[in-house]
C-alpha cells in the first residue's frame, strides 16, 4: 500500500513563509521557506521535529497538517505521536489511583 506524498507544504497568501512538513522516521518535522519557495542548500533552514504539544494543538484545530497526518499515520499512531513517550511507567501496570487529600 502506497502512502502517497509523504511531505505537505502549505503557502500563505498573505505573505508569510511558506512551511514544510513531513514524516521522517516515524516522526513529523517542520522547515520554513523563503517567499520564493527556497530549499534547505538555498535559505539554510533547517528541520525541526513537533513536539507532542504542539501535534496536539493541530489534532484539537483540526488543521490541514492534523487531517494530512492521520491519513498518512492513521488516528492511533497519531494520537500516540500526540502523547509522546511516556517514562518510567510499564504498559502492563495499570495507572495509580488519585491521591485522597483528606476528603
Amino acid at each position: 500500500m502506497s502512502l502517497g506524498s509523504m511531505r505537505l507544504r502549505l503557502e500563505s497568501g498573505d505573505g508569510f513563509p511558506a512551511k514544510e512538513y513531513r514524516i521522517e522516521d516515524g516522526n513529523v518535522e517542520v522547515r520554513t521557506l523563503d517567499p520564493e519557495g527556497g530549499s534547505v542548500r538555498r535559505t539554510g533552514s533547517v528541520w525541526w521535529r513537533l513536539t507532542p504539544e504542539q501535534l496536539s494543538i493541530h489534532v484539537e484545530r483540526n488543521t490541514v497538517v492534523a487531517q494530512w497526518l492521520e491519513r498518512r499515520l492513521g488516528w492511533r499512531r497519531l494520537l500516540q505521536a500526540c502523547v509522546g513517550p511516556v517514562m518510567g511507567r510499564n504498559p502492563a501496570t495499570p495507572p495509580m489511583p488519585p491521591a485522597n487529600d483528606g476528603v
